[in-house]
């Protein structure tokens, strides 16, 4: 997260934490009173200026209002600026549902343009159909390109001839799982990986590209949707391979970027327009695009090294400036 935000160049740090628990199995009373407990737990060390905290994996909207109401309720007064990813109807930001899932598309324009790769026609392929998976998946069906293969947990579906999102999301729904969709081959997320594809987008948990099935990969260009799909020795296969990737420390910034852009409208009390949320996002994913990429040519290395040396980077040169105190 440190290096993503020094990246997006958004004056946030970086931590995770959490609930060890399935919030599948859990009742709707059961996962508010856990999320109270623990926003009362982390109390001394959140804070509007010092740390934010913003949803993540099996974490929505709601679970941000009861941390927001929790907090605000042990200051006597409404404190929004407290966390991210709120309700629009309390004081949440047009564009965050989706902000992933958005800034993951516009990467994908740049490096397509940087490819020469045309987007219309072009073959993809997702892992995980969440929000991330199933909106990126949506954005890139309305450009022109051709889904033709996408998984859950529970499974994977196939059609070369290529499918409707909405559609399959629809059928998710009523079925809990993209598995047996009509008109599609059922098939398994490691095959999913293996599909050719012009774009491959992993955007469900870690590790899923790794040294055993790496050099199996068939993709002109990798999308890191989800944080850490590929390991170290995979990643090292593919630039090998000549697969362009675009790392998740810049190609799912987006959801912390709109994150940012949350807490500032809070601060200032204001409310942005969706259009003025997707034109910031959009400079600040292809800004921070070139950034790496122009890294990357300059030091002739790949994406994500370039990605690591730019935050890294960026960091340090942070902490040089500040020195030591006392």
């Amino acid at each position: 997260m440190t290096w993503k935000c020094a990246v997006a160049q958004i004056p946030y740090g970086g931590a995770k934490g959490g609930v060890r628990c399935n919030p599948k199995e859990l009742s709707f009373g059961e996962l508010e009173r856990i999320t109270r407990r623990y926003t009362t737990m982390i109390l001394n060390v959140i804070g509007p200026y010092q740390d934010v905290p913003a949803p993540d994996v099996y974490t929505d909207a709601q679970t941000m209002a009861w941390i927001m109401d929790t907090y605000s309720q042990f200051r006597g007064y409404m404190v929004p600026e407290i966390v991210t990813g709120k309700p629009l109807h309390l004081e949440g930001s047009e564009g965050r549902e989706t902000a992933t899932a958005q800034g993951l598309t516009y990467c994908i324009n740049e490096a397509a343009e940087h490819l020469g790769m045309k987007l219309k026609g072009a073959t993809v392929a997702v892992q995980g159909y969440g929000k991330v998976g199933y909106n990126v998946s949506r954005f890139l069906h309305n450009q022109g390109c051709k889904i033709i293969a996408l998984s859950d947990s529970q499974g994977g579906i196939y059609s070369r001839k290529g499918m409707n999102p909405v559609k399959v999301h629809e059928h998710k729904k009523r079925a809990n799982s993209v598995a047996n969709c009509k008109g599609c081959r059922n098939i398994t997320n490691k095959e999913l990986l293996e599909t050719e594809c012009d774009i491959l987008i992993p955007a469900a948990v870690e590790n899923q590209l790794t040294e055993e099935n790496a050099g199996n990969v068939r993709t002109r260009l990798l999308a890191e949707g989800a944080n850490g799909p590929t390991t170290p020795e995979a990643s090292r296969i593919l630039t090998d391979k000549g697969i362009f990737t675009i790392p998740d420390i810049l190609a799912n910034s987006g959801g912390v970027t709109v994150s940012y852009f949350e807490w500032v409208q809070n601060l200032h009390r204001e409310h942005w327009t969706k259009e003025e949320v997707h034109q910031k996002l959009k400079y600040k994913m292809t800004k921070a695009f070139a950034d790496v990429l122009n890294t990357m040519n300059e030091h002739q290395t790949d994406m994500r090294t370039a990605a690591l040396m730019l935050g890294v980077g960026r960091v340090a040169a942070a902490l040089e400036s500040l020195g030591l105190w006392p």
